[in-house]
């Protein structure tokens, strides 16, 4: 799974390898020789995450003769969807397809996609729905039907580097705080506090749904109500919570990382010691490791007013099916073997870049990197997706991240964004 910053989800921009592409020529329902099917499935990736595939797509088709599959990658996820709708509308999108947790909503509310419980409660499934951690289906789900299933996830944890909090005085350890039910709001600060006193960041976030809306639950409030309305605004403890986060970030303590200057970059702040926390999923591994000084790393999980856990965001991408997919049977038999226990632990094992969605793939996390890995199987567990209201709506998210990089910004007041922010989910959701 690719990086799940922000900066990706409007722009991410990775050319694959060409030795890597495909065919890109076959669509939807093409036909193999001598009886056998033909799967074609699309998605983005880095270079690593597609060889992955490619290793992925040639184990399944040695247990699967009948099936022949063939990957479409697309370099640019800016593109991407644009690129996916595109096909839909023609007639010939890929059978099985990768989408965006900023774009479900669409491709759910568009038909596009086929409805999979039935499938997923079948004996041909390999994912029964309660599988999967529950709070990852977000928007692909609707009523008892299932449109999606995540690929895999990645909890936005609080990695923190020790060697800076050291530098800044602070001689309480976060995951060990946070395992002694101690991992509190005011300990979070006071660390805070003391980097930035000390001349470094405090810690650092991407500016997307998760940073607003993990800050919220944590600190006890709650963003939208059970019928999908926005109700940060006229919740108190919400909008206490969002003026002590834009405060933060306003004095320096905290930084928006999607505005931090080309060449002196979140990645390159955290892996030199400047900064004492970094807001991200499990493919920081792979920043820290190359930076030569892993050892100095570890998660924890959001701190909370009482010390105990509490759901926060987890970013993920979902597998969905062609609609009008001529193969169903053989489509599901590849998107129910790429999201099994054993496909995601194929997927992630040896550095793999995620956290499995689905139980019995838990090993590959455990097994590694960092020290208190299991914290980002715990994340997982309680975590939540973006709110359906939002996520259905093509652009809100990025319309409502850049109402708050105004507010941590210091150009505008809390409740006045939190006040626009309801105004604007409620226009643009017919009055949710």
């Amino acid at each position: 799974m690719s990086r799940v910053d922000s900066t990706v989800r409007r722009a991410l921009a990775i050319t694959a390898a060409a030795a890597l592409a495909l065919s890109m020529a076959a669509c939807s329902g093409s036909g193999g020789g001598s009886g056998t099917k033909t799967v074609v499935w699309s998605t983005w990736g880095t270079p690593e995450e597609l060889t992955r595939y490619k290793e992925f797509d040639q184990k399944f088709m040695k247990e699967h003769p009948d099936i022949k599959v063939v990957l479409q990658p697309v370099a640019d996820y800016g593109d991407y969807h644009t690129k996916l709708l595109a096909q839909l509308a023609s007639g010939t999108a890929p059978d099985v397809f990768y989408i965006g947790d900023d774009k479900i909503g669409q491709f759910v509310n568009s038909k596009a996609l086929l409805p999979l419980t039935s499938l997923m409660e079948s004996s041909a499934s390999k994912t029964k729905p309660d599988d999967f951690a529950q709070g990852l289906f977000g928007a692909t789900k609707k009523g008892d039907e299932y449109y999606a299933a995540p690929n895999d996830s990645n909890p936005d944890a609080l990695w923190y580097d020790k060697a800076a909090l050291k530098k800044a005085g602070v001689t309480d350890d976060p995951a060990t705080l946070a395992a002694e039910g101690k991992w509190t709001t005011d300990a979070f600060l006071d660390m805070n506090e003391k980097l930035h006193k000390a001349g470094l960041t405090g810690s650092m976030f991407w500016n997307y749904w998760s940073t607003h809306y993990s800050w919220i639950s944590s600190q006890g409030g709650k963003a939208f109500d059970e019928s999908g309305t926005f109700v940060a605004n006229t919740d108190q403890t919400s909008v206490k919570a969002m003026d002590v986060l834009a405060k933060n970030f306003q004095n320096g303590t905290f930084v928006v990382a999607d505005t931090l200057p080309e060449g002196a970059g979140a990645d390159s702040v955290f892996v030199t010691h400047k900064a004492g926390f970094f807001v991200q999923g499990r493919y920081t591994i792979g920043t820290v490791k190359a930076a030569g000084d892993p050892e100095n790393y570890d998660v924890a999980p959001w701190p909370t007013p009482s010390g105990k856990a509490a759901p926060t965001g987890v970013a993920v991408s979902y597998l969905a099916i062609n609609a009008k997919t001529k193969n169903k049977d053989a489509a599901f038999t590849f998107w129910t073997n790429f999201l099994s226990a054993e496909g995601q632990t194929q997927r992630l094992q040896g550095g793999g870049n995620a956290v499995p969605s689905i139980k019995g793939a838990d090993k590959v996390v455990l097994d590694g990197y960092p020290e208190h890995a299991k914290t980002l199987l715990e994340m997982r567990d309680i975590g939540f997706e973006d709110y359906a209201s939002e996520a259905a709506v093509p652009g809100l998210s990025s319309d409502i991240s850049d109402k708050m990089l105004a507010l941590y910004q210091g150009k505008a007041s809390t409740k006045e964004t939190l006040d626009e922010v309801a105004k604007m989910i409620a226009d643009k959701t017919g009055g949710k």
